[in-house]
């Protein structure tokens, strides 16, 4: 029985036959998917933001509690299995290596992406009907706030690079769980890199699809307000207006990120003379 872990040449054939498996999912199947999937980065930060809530750690330990609890997103996304937007970029190492069509990688993209924003924007939704956001006298309200209230505030040149550093990290932790043999081994290859990314500040584009809709729907709550002592003009900024300018630059950085630095040269690397 192997225990090794995969080599770099027999990840990259790993990940060129999942695209294709992915790519042939079935519409039902994808959208169910991709619900799941956003629905797992909600809850990672969900987590992180309670994690993060009242910490007396330093700045840098206080983000790398936060990077160390999102982390359950991804690991529910790949032990459980869902269709992460951002982590199928990786299918264009199938597409380029001509086993995938285009019209088949674009309706993989769109699905997964509705899909992951629609699963979003229902955990947004359940969380605020359980009202977990009054915990510790909704400061944990007031952090989620403040997240949103960051994240909406970038500038679109600043959000796209902070999107493209962000999932070169998301697709190197796919990439390296093809390495894996066991899901303790995916645990760990999951780790660090998206303990990274939250850490330094990155920006996820499905991952906003919860933090800034949470922030946009608690700032009008009179506890929130109080715990975190925002003023009427802070608050005028977070809108659905802003949740918009900050999705598509992000959202094009994640693209480039996953899709062109990472799924892009590891099949110029290893699967361009095959193909």
């Amino acid at each position: 029985m192997e225990v090794d872990a995969y080599k770099p040449p027999d990840m990259a054939l790993r990940v060129q036959q999942t695209g294709v498996a992915k790519a042939g999912l079935d519409g039902w199947s994808l959208l169910a998917l991709a619900l799941l999937a956003g629905a797992f980065i909600s809850i990672g930060a969900a987590f992180s933001t309670v994690a993060i809530t009242d910490s007396t750690f330093s700045f840098g330990l206080t983000r790398l509690l936060a990077g160390v609890t999102f982390c359950l997103g991804l690991v529910l996304v790949v032990i459980a299995g869902a269709e992460l937007f951002t982590g199928n970029l990786l299918v264009i190492m199938a597409w380029a290596s001509g086993q995938v069509s285009t019209a088949k990688l674009l309706r993989n993209w769109i699905g997964a992406y509705a899909g992951n924003f629609l699963g979003a924007l229902a955990t947004v939704a359940l969380v605020y009907a359980a009202h977990a956001w009054g915990a510790a006298g909704a400061r944990v309200g007031a952090t989620a706030v403040r997240i949103a209230l960051a994240k909406s505030a970038l500038p679109f040149v600043e959000a796209f690079a902070l999107g493209v550093l962000c999932n070169a990290l998301v697709c190197l932790a796919v990439w390296l769980c093809f390495s894996a043999r066991s899901a303790a081994d995916k645990i760990l290859c999951i780790l660090f890199p998206i303990t990274a990314f939250v850490a330094m500040g990155f920006e996820h584009s499905i991952a906003n699809m919860y933090f800034i809709p949470m922030g946009i729907l608690l700032k009008s709550e009179p506890s929130v307000i109080a715990a975190g002592g925002f003023s009427a003009e802070q608050l005028s900024t977070l809108t659905w207006g802003a949740f918009g300018r900050n999705l598509l630059p992000v959202t094009l950085g994640n693209m480039v990120g996953g899709g062109g630095l990472v799924a892009g040269i590891y099949w110029f690397v290893y699967l361009r003379k095959k193909a």
